[in-house]
This record gives structure tokens, sequence and C-alpha cells, in this order.
């Protein structure tokens, strides 16, 4: 046997061509749409995942202002953030983020279970996130995903 024909292959980034994928977070619970897109931009699917590259899709949500929350979490979840100064500690709940803004919703969620390092943030820069059914990442003709285990 040839000991070169069971060399491993690596993933580089040169190697690798991300695919584009839209996903409908129509009453989707939040996490489990969370935890489903952090996979996929890690690029945990494949079998020449790398820890150290980005070798995962590009994911495009829309309706995120239609996710579901289950239980009192609208009330009782807060978003913290920190405006940088000292006492800036603020803690609105779900339901005000997701009146003022409901992309952050899941932008937090899938930043949060994504690496924090540099790579974590590179994998972060493939999501796009847009309220309502329409988004601008046509020409990439995305296909469409929908969550495995949504259990409505």
């Amino acid at each position: 046997m040839d000991a070169l024909s069971y060399k491993t292959q690596y993933a580089t980034p040169r190697s690798f061509q991300p695919k584009w994928f839209v996903i409908d977070a129509t009453d989707v619970p939040l996490g489990r749409l969370a935890s489903f897109i952090a996979y996929r931009l890690r690029g945990k699917q494949y079998p020449f995942y790398s820890p150290n590259i980005v070798c995962g899709d590009k994911i495009i949500v829309i309706n995120a202002e239609k996710v579901r929350l289950t239980g009192n979490k609208w009330n009782q979840k807060e978003i913290i953030r920190h405006t940088g100064y000292p006492g800036g500690q603020r803690r609105p709940t779900a339901e005000m983020v997701l009146h003022k803004d409901p992309r952050k919703l899941i932008e937090v969620a899938v930043k949060g279970m994504l690496p924090k390092t540099i790579l974590g943030g590179d994998m972060f820069r493939n999501l796009n996130v847009y309220v309502g059914p329409t988004h601008r990442h046509n020409q990439q003709q995305p296909q469409a995903l929908t969550v495995p285990f949504n259990k409505a």
C-alpha cells in the first residue's frame, strides 16, 4: 500500500468556496435558530472542518422580527450591553430590543455561540440578518435552508 494515499487533507481558504443559504426565522425558537446558524457558520457540517480557518457558509436570515421566544422570555430575558462609561451597563428586555432593532436579537444570540477570537469575528461577518422577507443578496443565488429541529 502506498502511504501517500492516506494523507489527511486539510481545508485552506483557497480550497474552500462558501455556499450561500437563506433561512426564514418565522416562528423558529431563537436559541435553536442561533445554534443552527453558529454550527453552519463554523463549517462543522463539512468533513474538511478545521477549527483554525473560516470554512463555514454565508447565512442570510430573513423575517428577523418574527422569531419566537418561549415562556415569559420576552419580559425576563435581558440583552446586556455596556456604553463604555462607568455605570453604563444597560439591560433592555428582549421585547424592548425587538421594538428597537429586531436584528440584534439574532445577532447577539449567534455571536455568543461563536469563538471569542478574531476568527469568531470573521465567522460573524458571514451572517446577514434582515427585517422582512426581502434581502439584497439575490445575485449570490442563495439556497433555502430550514432549521431541522424546529418544534412548533
